[in-house]
């Protein structure tokens, strides 16, 4: 069994971070994203377009990246603040049967980990 503690006697990352997902399966979290995939692409297909059309028409053009840059950054924050509100109830909310937050120091450290596996997320943007 692997020492589970870093510098300072913070949790360490396992090797392969997983979320659980909408349907209680995991994914590796660098590998998804913040915004789910049609999203993406529907967005990067409006920038692409943007992009193609400034020939015809730059300002058109600009103005639309901006909008698109706008609609990005809405849904990075809803989406960070979703996760924020799901962290901050699994722990704590945890023990809510007793009407005391949960001191389960496993539950707390999984907890720590996602919160600067999010930070460390946002941070590498």
């Amino acid at each position: 069994m692997s020492d589970m503690t870093g510098k300072r006697g913070t949790p360490t990352e396992p090797r392969t971070p997983t979320e659980p997902g909408a349907t209680g399966e995991t994914a590796p979290v660098a590998a998804r994203s913040l915004l789910p995939p049609g999203e993406s692409d529907r967005l990067g297909e409006r920038l692409h377009h943007a992009v193609a059309g400034f020939v015809d028409a730059p300002r058109a053009s600009v103005e639309e990246a901006d909008r698109v840059l706008e609609e990005i950054a809405a849904r990075f924050a809803d989406a960070v603040a979703h996760r924020r509100r799901t962290l901050r109830t699994s722990w704590q909310e945890a023990d809510k049967d007793r009407g005391t937050p949960s001191t389960d120091t496993e539950q707390l450290r999984l907890a720590l980990r996602d919160y600067r596996e999010l930070a460390d997320r946002l941070m590498r943007l």
